[in-house]
């Protein structure tokens, strides 16, 4: 685990780790103010982090659960979840917006209940995951690239509108010798990637017509670089983007033939790439898995959360989403439950055929501490609550529906 420098914090103010965005950048404060004003960020003027600020104050949160629209307090609402969950023939975990302790938490519910498990962000993380499942990669760390790397090529467009402080993290602009360069498209993305991948191999002449110049010129930096890095966002690649994925590998392993190269895969918001890893490394399974009938099942194609709601082939959704409003949960016509963000709670007590219960729980790095995995996989920093909101966290509201369903097969068992 890294431990943070508390010099590094701003002056004035407590370490901080931005939870809401996989960089976790950890060199920035908050100001709380009084309570019931917004936070706000100090030292940068990322606009993800102030925007994801903005839904807290600063204050205790006053906020009841909900059973079918109605208010109740946590040991009923514990109560009809677990309810729900014991009656599910085929649960679905969906959203998974939580932090470590929450992710082992969840692992023992889905082991219980069969649970099938996607994040908010599924079909753009199993573009990575079945590329590394099917030829394997290679990858570094933002330190790495901040300390070494000498060309940056950003294979999916600029990072910096989903990832404000990407290229300060990667120390540009404070390196005389790094340079970024963004891909020139030639047709679509799976034809350029693919022709990239030709040029730096050698399968195409210098020269030929068939390739853009600009294409040309940035394959002949790739092989003179010392250590370049292919940065790509699983969330902005079309369908099947294992394919680019895997091209890009390709060029790295080309090019580690000769010179240093890597990859760095900017994804796995909202704790995802955090739940990922601990489910795989709970079970050997990444997610997209289950406990089923035939022991652990891991099927990427199959367990699409999409599929599953369009196919009626699960019959209860628990959505998580504990670092805001958003990801919310997807219209479904069956009994839900929602441990999420306050601002999640549903409106005007919602009565519908469906049963549903609403838990507000605590934000990691606001309300709670927590631990979270960085997007380059390896690093794994702390989070520390800003004020006391009142709230319980996942992990405590998940462990307590976990033992609410155990008892309940143990009551029918008898």
């Amino acid at each position: 685990m890294s431990e943070l420098d508390p010099a590094a914090a701003q002056p004035g103010h407590p370490p901080w780790t931005c939870p809401f965005c996989p960089l976790l950048c950890d060199t920035f404060g908050v100001d709380l103010g009084p309570p019931g004003t917004p936070l706000k960020l100090v030292g940068s003027d990322c606009p993800r982090a102030n925007a994801a600020l903005a839904a807290f104050d600063g204050a205790p949160v006053a906020l009841q659960p909900q059973v079918d629209g109605r208010d109740c307090d946590l040991d009923a609402a514990i109560a009809a979840a677990a309810s729900l969950l014991a009656a599910s023939h085929q649960p679905l975990f969906g959203g998974l917006g939580t932090d470590v302790a929450g992710a082992r938490a969840l692992y023992a519910l889905a082991c219980e209940t069969g649970a099938i498990c996607e994040p908010a962000q599924g079909q753009a993380m199993m573009h990575g995951l079945r590329a590394l499942q099917d030829r394997g990669g290679f990858t570094t760390t933002l330190a790495e690239i901040k300390t070494r790397a000498e060309l940056i090529v950003c294979m999916t467009g600029d990072p910096t509108a989903r990832y404000p402080e990407f290229f300060r993290r990667c120390g540009v602009g404070e390196r005389d010798d790094v340079q970024t360069e963004m891909l020139p498209m030639s047709g679509d993305m799976f034809d350029t990637v693919g022709l990239l991948a030709a040029l730096v191999a050698g399968r195409l002449p210098a020269g030929d017509e068939r390739v853009p110049a600009e294409l040309m010129a940035l394959a002949v930096r790739l092989q003179a670089a010392r250590y370049s890095v292919l940065v790509y966002e699983p969330g902005r690649l079309p369908g099947q983007g294992a394919l680019i994925v895997e091209a890009i590998q390709r060029i790295v392993a080309t090019l580690n033939r000769s010179t240093r190269a890597a990859s760095l895969s900017l994804g796995g918001a909202d704790g995802a790439a955090t739940v990922n890893q601990v489910f795989a490394w709970l079970s050997g399974l990444p997610l997209r898995s289950r406990a089923g009938p035939l022991g652990l099942e891991h099927e990427p194609l199959c367990f699409d959360a999409g599929r599953l709601l369009a196919d009626d082939a699960v019959d209860m959704l628990l959505w998580v989403s504990s670092y805001g409003p958003e990801p919310a949960p997807p219209q479904a016509g069956m009994p839900r439950i929602m441990l999420g963000h306050p601002g999640m709670r549903p409106q005007g007590g919602e009565a519908s055929e469906r049963r549903q219960v609403f838990i507000p729980v605590s934000t990691p790095g606001i309300g709670c501490s927590g631990h979270l995995f960085r997007t380059d996989g390896s690093v794994l920093l702390p989070l520390r609550p800003l004020y006391e909101d009142g709230l319980p966290g996942v992990d405590d509201v998940v462990k307590r529906l976990t033992q609410a369903v155990k008892a309940l097969k143990r009551e029918r068992a008898q």
